[in-house]
Formats: structure tokens, sequence, C-alpha cells
């Protein structure tokens, strides 16, 4: 059982963010916090100009309100969203706030994983703690 399991949560396609909840909360110890993670890539300086203003504060309240939704029947449990490069961010964040586990979902694995990497790999090679992946 863990103290402090985080939860990573993509809006891509085929991943599985209510399926990690479920299984962070099993795993959790009575008491044990959960936190769902959203971290918000930077927007390419070639499409700043097209982004109106206040754009990124907007998208940050309406991220947290949406995972707000997702945890609002689970104790002990808080939403975080932060700027940063996603897998880097991750490892960052679990190290910074004493995390020992990290519950991420992630696809099936293509070609361009097996060249490029994906975040649930960058997560699972360089997390100090245990990690645990949802296909």
């Amino acid at each position: 059982m863990y103290k402090n399991i985080l939860v990573p949560v993509s809006f891509e396609a085929n991943r599985d963010a209510v399926g990690a909840i479920e299984i962070a909360q099993a795993i959790r110890e009575e008491g044990g916090k959960l936190t769902l993670l959203h971290v918000m890539e930077a927007v390419p300086g070639y499409a700043l100009t097209y982004v109106p203003a206040g754009f990124h504060e907007d998208m940050q309240k309406s991220v947290a309100e949406e995972l707000g939704q997702m945890i609002e029947t689970v104790d002990n449990a808080e939403v975080q969203v932060v700027d940063g490069h996603s897998g880097r961010t991750i490892v960052d964040y679990a190290a910074e706030n004493d995390v020992d586990c990290i519950v991420i979902a992630s696809h099936r694995p293509g070609m361009q994983n097996l060249l490029l990497g994906s975040t649930a790999t960058q997560v699972v090679r360089h997390a100090k703690c245990a990690v645990h992946v949802l296909r």
C-alpha cells in the first residue's frame, strides 16, 4: 500500500484516467493522499501570435475544473496543473513531493514510441518510486 500516489492525466485518446484513479484508490493505504496532475506543454513560439490573450490561464482553470470533477467523490485527493515537458515534469513532481507510487495510463506503443519514447516510458525509466502502468 502507498501513502502518496500521483496520477498524471492526459486528455489524449486511449488514456484511461478513470481506470488509473480506480487503481490508485485500490492501492492507496487508508488516509493516503492522491494527486491528479496534468502537465501543460508550452505553445510553440510560432503559434503564440494566434493564441488569444488569457488563453493559457483559461485553459489551466478549465483543466483543473475537469480534473476536480474526476475526484469529487475521492477522499484526500487534490488537483495540480503545472507547466512543463510531460515526462520530465511528472518525474520531477514525484521526487519533489515524496510520491511513493505513480499510476499512469498509457496506450499501446507503436513504432513512433520505439524511436522517440512515450511519456509513460520516460516516467518508468526515470522515476525514483514505484510506477504502475495501465494499458
